[in-house]
């Protein structure tokens, strides 16, 4: 959390333990990964509070200990406890238009600012130790206890009335208030609310990965599911299929669409919302993390007047995201644009959206024999699931129209013989796809804690086994991410993150795409028609100068846009 080197000068000047103790502190803080503050304070090596109280005078911000300190309900609870918890933060006292919050970090001013949006007061922060803190938490939790102890328990024989109430109580709309408003905040694409044998638990996933955020009593389960139900406008009574439905949020003056699915599990009913903020805008391809080649191929296949390009990659990999982003470098006053989806993630002015509903008979085929006698310029299919599909999608690019679709295919030579194999003659396929592109998710180190490091020489062994080094020293060269150093692969320098207080120490934040294009030239097109194998569509490719998933990741690490790590972790096969 805090500077580690001012940490070890401000208990030297302070004189709070002696030099050698300090030395020793050091080193043994450093083997079991503990921050200094932290170390000294488990080992008793100095008193909480003196600690604290000589950090907050050299940071030149107040000192408050909570200890025993008395602090109203109605102010402890305007900051949601899982907000609190996760950043280590209270408000023990209002004066006018002025909050004063405790905090473990008052320098963290993202959360200061969330804190006064959100009451609409003045925040003052103050500094306190993480004991003092924890007490205060105590009193979060009994609290929350005492309120939910007054919740009738439900269950699945409880009519729509019954849970209907008890979803209307305010310590369950609190709870669901602060799990959804949390998520906002540090910035969760989904929350996963999972009922276990004897508890509830929350998690949040933020930049691909799952993480424990808070643990609720059983007895609030059928309070939270009937509430989300009822936002979500469901059966609040059914408990034994599958819902699905949407939530309308606007937290901070931004509006946001929460897609809810509902799912029957062993201990009751798992809800996974998936976040969807409505204001934003498509992505560039520089911001997604095409690099210069890559993107050129796609613009130049965006000036032919017809075919098919396809995004292929696994559930969650970013795919729906790039469509958007090609869908609005194609969206222009002249053209015709119509999409189907399942469901609609992003709301695009200009473009005519359509969601399916498979209950009615309105699937993705259904939906593309419709837009086909809607005079378009430009379809784009959600995802082409079956044979049907696939055959009018092909057929529409072949009949003028520019189309734009998802596969889940492994990488983008494989989606040739993926659409051989639905049944699509291979003159059509060669006839029809422009480019296919293939891509992963990786996350972005921090650029706060992000610091430089040398390959082992086992590193590079395991390296040299996949990727051909000479290749790589030249797409380095080409990117402009070659160091003088770097000449020889013994050299090679890469980065991560060593983990602060902004990305959760985490050393990680954000994410971006890896890619491959795979473009279906003259000499490609002939292969599709032979009914080249996957080997032989590689082969092709590299000679006309194909990028894998793993080399377009290697070349970003290498840049300092992620770690090494991260891509192998991704483009593995």
């Amino acid at each position: 959390m805090f500077d580690q080197k001012a940490i070890k000068t401000l208990i030297k000047e302070t004189q709070l333990i002696d030099p050698a103790t300090l030395t020793k502190a050091v080193s043994d803080a450093d083997k079991k990964h503990l921050n200094l503050e932290e170390y000294v304070v488990t080992a008793n090596l100095v008193d909480e509070e003196k600690l604290f109280q000589a950090i907050a005078d050299k940071l030149n911000v107040p000192y408050i200990n909570l200890k025993n300190y008395e602090i109203k309900k109605n102010l402890l609870f305007l900051i949601p406890s899982a907000l609190a918890v996760s950043h280590q933060v209270v408000a023990f006292s209002k004066e006018g238009e002025e909050l004063k919050v405790a905090m473990n970090d008052p320098l963290d001013l993202q959360t200061v600012e969330f804190l006064s949006r959100k009451t609409g007061l003045t925040i003052k922060p103050h500094l306190t130790s993480p004991g003092s803190l924890k007490d205060v938490f105590k009193k979060y939790h009994a609290t929350l206890e005492s309120d939910i102890s007054i919740i009738k328990p439900g269950t699945e024989g409880e009519s729509s009335a019954q849970l209907k109430k008890i979803a209307e109580d305010l310590p369950i709309i609190n709870i669901v208030n602060s799990i959804l408003e949390h998520a906002v905040y540090e910035g969760a694409s989904d929350i996963h609310i999972e009922p276990m044998e004897k508890e509830v638990i929350v998690r949040y996933r933020v930049d691909g990965v799952l993480r424990p955020i808070m643990t609720l009593p059983k007895q609030v389960q059928a309070g939270i599911i009937a509430r989300i139900k009822i936002l979500a406008n469901l059966k609040i009574d059914e408990h034994m299929l599958p819902q699905d439905g949407r939530i309308k949020l606007v937290l901070q003056d931004e509006k946001f669409s929460l897609r809810v699915s509902i799912l029957p599990i062993y201990d009751g009913e798992k809800i996974v919302m998936r976040i969807l903020h409505e204001g934003s805008k498509p992505l560039t391809l520089d911001q997604l993390g095409f690099l210069p080649d890559t993107k050129k191929s796609i613009e130049e296949n965006l000036e032919k007047p017809h075919g098919i390009i396809l995004v292929t990659g696994p559930t969650g990999s970013g795919k729906t995201t790039t469509l958007y982003s090609i869908l609005n470098m194609l969206n222009k006053p002249g053209v015709n644009i119509s999409t189907i989806e399942d469901p609609i993630e992003y709301r695009v002015n200009g473009v005519n959206q359509s969601q399916i509903n498979p209950r009615v008979g309105y699937t993705f085929a259904s939906g593309l024999r419709s837009f086909l006698r809607q005079d378009p310029d430009i379809i784009m299919v959600g995802e082409i699931r079956d044979a049907e599909t696939a055959e009018i999608a092909i057929h529409a690019a072949m009949t003028g129209h520019i189309v734009l679709s998802t596969l889940h295919t492994n990488d983008a030579p494989t989606t040739i013989p993926r659409l051989l194999d639905m049944g699509i003659p291979s003159f059509l396929v060669a006839f029809t796809a422009n480019i296919i592109v293939a891509q992963r998710l990786v996350r972005k180190i921090c650029p706060d804690c992000k610091q430089e490091f040398k390959l082992t020489q086992e590193n590079i062994k395991d390296l040299e086994k996949i990727v051909d080094p000479k290749k790589m020293l030249d797409l380095f060269k080409k990117n402009d991410c070659l160091k003088p150093s770097d000449q020889k692969l013994t050299a090679w320098t890469f980065y991560r993150g060593a983990g602060c207080r902004k990305c959760n120490n985490e050393g990680y934040k954000g994410r971006l795409g890896i890619y491959e294009i795979l473009v279906v030239d003259q000499v490609m097109a002939e292969l599709i028609n032979k009914k080249a194998t996957v080997t032989e569509i590689k082969q092709a490719a590299l000679k006309a100068g194909f990028i894998s998933l793993l080399e377009d990741g290697i070349i970003k690490a290498k840049k300092g846009m992620t770690t090494i790590e991260e891509v192998f972790s991704a483009a593995k096969e």
